[in-house]
């Protein structure tokens, strides 16, 4: 469930990625982390959570084009280059209580080596061309998220859909550096944006 600098999802969300990391200054990781009300049927990111981020982009394509990207989660590999491998745990349309396992490359940072996450993801909520809610671990060699939760929203707007993303992590280990994680998660959402928008207006 990172995302990409991933350590999105840690490292890409969860969400969640790529190699990531990225560079996002901390004013402007501060800017975007202050808890939004978005929610999916009732449910949004961790209220209590100290890592968090939120970033939004407008897509010039059509919104079932969008969101069928990111629920065919088998298929993020063929456009997400941080992504190594998805996939699916259960069979079927994705639905609450689906599942998937998927692995990004995690950067070395002062504290931790490189490595590659392996996140399992699990749907929690789901409004079909509306939002998606997930959450789960994410493990690697030294590195460890104990839970991501990621949330994202479809809005048409006037020329294309604003999609709107939020995650938060916790866990003693991530919570040692708030702001570094910070970091990383906000490189690795704002990368999966790009990415989503370019998959989407490509085709």
């Amino acid at each position: 469930m990172f995302s990409n600098v991933r350590v999105a999802s840690i490292l890409i969300p969860f969400a969640v990625a790529g190699v990531l990391v990225g560079n996002v200054p901390a004013a402007h990781a501060a800017a975007h982390a202050a808890a939004g009300a978005a929610q999916c049927r009732g449910e949004g990111v961790d209220a209590s959570a100290r890592i968090r981020y939120r970033a939004d982009i407008v897509i010039k394509a059509p919104l079932s084009r969008i969101f069928g990207l990111q629920t065919r989660v088998e298929q993020w590999p063929d456009w997400q280059q941080p992504v190594l491998s998805s996939k699916r745990l259960d069979h079927g349309p994705l639905r609450p209580g689906s599942s998937w396992r998927w692995t990004t490359p995690a950067p070395a940072t002062a504290t931790t080596p490189a490595t590659t996450m392996h996140i399992t993801s699990t749907l929690r909520r789901v409004k079909r061309d509306a939002c998606l809610l997930w959450s789960g671990p994410a493990v690697g060699t030294g590195v460890r998220i104990d839970r991501g939760v990621h949330l994202w929203t479809f809005t048409e707007v006037k020329g294309g859909v604003r999609v709107h993303t939020e995650e938060t992590w916790t866990g003693g280990q991530v919570e040692a550096d708030v702001a570094t994680a910070t970091e990383l998660l906000g490189a690795g959402l704002e990368a999966w944006l790009r990415d989503l928008k370019a998959a989407a207006e490509s085709r």
